[in-house]
């Protein structure tokens, strides 16, 4: 089975088992873990932030991080498809009480003109604003990447108006290798920011929140509340060292293949259109076929993907997807639209 779902689907490389094996562990809990240690501080160092907090999800950093920079009853501002709003389970009205304001953004990818038209006014009928969420890649945008220059302008509105900023950067690394951006100047513009390491670089488990060292402080209490706090994590974090070390310059192997992937959807009549592939996911609107149909043979024909809206699938390319799997699936691609015909 070709699974392109996700790239969370992804096994350890055998040299990233190794590495996991070997790995010196404590009690994370009782600060004892100093592989932990290390994967923290080296993801703060990359993006040119003072401390780290190694969590089970990103979904566990980002609720984290507007937790401790929100209080209840403000508002945060983000995309209306952000994977804050849309797929952590109602996490910002449960865990903070925060109200939200949804922009509609190209490809999900906001401006700072409009996050500064809906900072509400000091008024006690409007929840006050204080944070912005942006998503780099933006999933639901096709894995659209943020200018930094766009990131910028946004992290100036925020500033002037003593707003926090957090990146969701759920595939932040897949974004660096698109634009060449250097991660410490990411740094110099989010108060917070969520580092996946089990999507494109292909560890088994883990975020990591990065931020200054009181935000961290003020973040590793909640992980305790919210029972993310992990013993000997240490296994778990070497995988993240190993690929953050081996895994990132090779993320545009995935873009390569998933811009190929791209035009071999374009090539059949059944695809309406796809979105402009900038990293590593591909979203297609099919014509007059039903996603789910689609979806069900493209299994029998061993390749997996996911219906993304009413008329939309998406793709995911991977660490454990090759040129040789790529070609398959284009062969697959033709019977399916044999059978469409």
């Amino acid at each position: 089975m070709i699974d392109l779902r996700s790239d969370t689907v992804t096994r350890p490389t055998p040299a990233m088992l190794e590495v996991m094996m070997q790995a010196e562990v404590g009690d994370d809990v009782f600060g004892e873990d100093p592989t932990v240690q290390r994967l923290e501080k080296k993801t703060a160092r990359i993006f040119g932030m003072e401390a780290g907090l190694f969590c089970p999800s990103g979904t566990m950093t980002n609720q984290i991080a507007i937790r401790v920079q929100t209080q209840p009853q403000q508002e945060v501002i983000c995309d209306r498809n952000a994977h804050v709003y849309l797929y952590e389970g109602g996490g910002l009205a449960y865990n903070s009480m925060v109200s939200v304001r949804l922009l509609s953004g190209e490809r999900g990818i906001l401006s700072a003109e409009m996050v500064e038209a809906n900072i509400n006014p000091d008024d006690i009928h409007f929840p006050p604003t204080s944070l912005v969420a942006l998503e780099n890649t933006m999933n639901k945008g096709g894995g659209a990447c943020y200018p930094l220059n766009q990131i910028e302008l946004i992290a100036n509105v925020c500033q002037k108006h003593s707003l926090a900023l957090h990146l969701d950067g759920a595939r932040v690394f897949n974004a660096l290798v698109a634009t060449g951006d250097n991660p410490a100047e990411y740094g110099k513009h989010f108060t917070s920011i969520s580092v996946c390491l089990s999507k494109g670089l292909g560890a088994p488990v883990g975020s990591v929140l990065v931020g200054s060292r009181e935000l961290i402080k003020q973040a590793r209490r909640v992980r305790k509340v919210l029972g993310g706090g992990m013993r000997q994590a240490g296994y778990l974090a070497a995988a993240g060292i190993y690929a953050l070390d081996h895994h990132i310059g090779r993320l545009a192997e995935d873009h390569r293949r998933a811009k190929l992937l791209a035009e071999a959807l374009q090539a059949h009549s059944y695809v309406d259109s796809v979105l402009p592939v900038e990293t590593n996911i591909v979203i297609a609107t099919l014509r007059d076929v039903d996603p789910a149909q689609f979806l069900a043979q493209l299994e029998a024909q061993g390749v997996r993907a996911v219906p993304f809206g009413k008329k939309d699938v998406r793709f995911v390319t991977h660490l454990d997807f090759s040129d040789e799997q790529l070609g398959a699936v284009a062969d697959v691609l033709k019977k399916v639209n044999r059978q469409s015909a």
